[in-house]
């Protein structure tokens, strides 16, 4: 017999430091009879636990999310996300949106939420832009400031004594990609 109108719950994590597991928890609280999981960048759009929870889903079941951005950083990708899962007849509910496409009102409801992220991150992205251009006019160079030379030896020099770049970063205080910078000679 055919399922219909389970709710599949969806979670996302950027990095491995981080953990699925409260997201999990209200997911499953929110009547989600399995979560899928990615520990993976929002910047990266093709997402494997997306993806096998579309392939397990069944026309009349809703995916369920914490929070909107769990499922794509832009309206873009949100909005094609949602064409997917409506193309699959499947609806979309987020939790802290209180939000729940299944209804007409709570499609409109997505599209306006969207709507304001999209201008949110623009606003944000211009004021940061406009004080870089102030900082600069100001004479001030945004940005970390160039290390040393007596820095970069040092890096240099303990991982030629068999440091890895990680071990070498956090002994002097320099950014793990930094000291990975210097071992490749760049």
């Amino acid at each position: 017999m055919p399922r219909t109108g389970d709710i599949l719950g969806y979670a996302r994590v950027s990095t491995s430091d981080q953990s699925t597991g409260s997201q999990s928890e209200r997911l499953m609280a929110a009547g989600a009879i399995r979560v899928f999981e990615d520990v993976i960048s929002g910047k990266q759009f093709d997402r494997k636990g997306l993806k096998e929870l579309v392939d397990y889903a069944r026309q009349g079941d809703s995916l369920c999310v914490v929070r909107l951005d769990r499922l794509g950083r832009s309206l873009k990708e949100l909005l094609e996300t949602v064409d997917n899962l409506k193309a699959n007849g499947i609806n979309l509910i987020s939790l802290e949106e209180k939000l729940d496409t299944s209804s007409a009102a709570g499609e409109l409801v997505f599209h306006v939420f969207g709507a304001i992220a999209h201008f949110e991150r623009r606003l944000i992205s211009e004021r940061t832009q406009d004080g870089i251009a102030a900082a600069r006019k100001r004479g001030k160079k945004p940005g970390r400031p160039k290390l040393d030379s007596e820095t970069i030896l040092a890096a240099q020099k303990l991982i030629e004594a068999g440091l890895s770049p990680g071990q070498a970063a956090k002994q002097l205080g320099i950014g793990r990609s930094t000291a990975y910078k210097i071992a490749q000679g760049i």
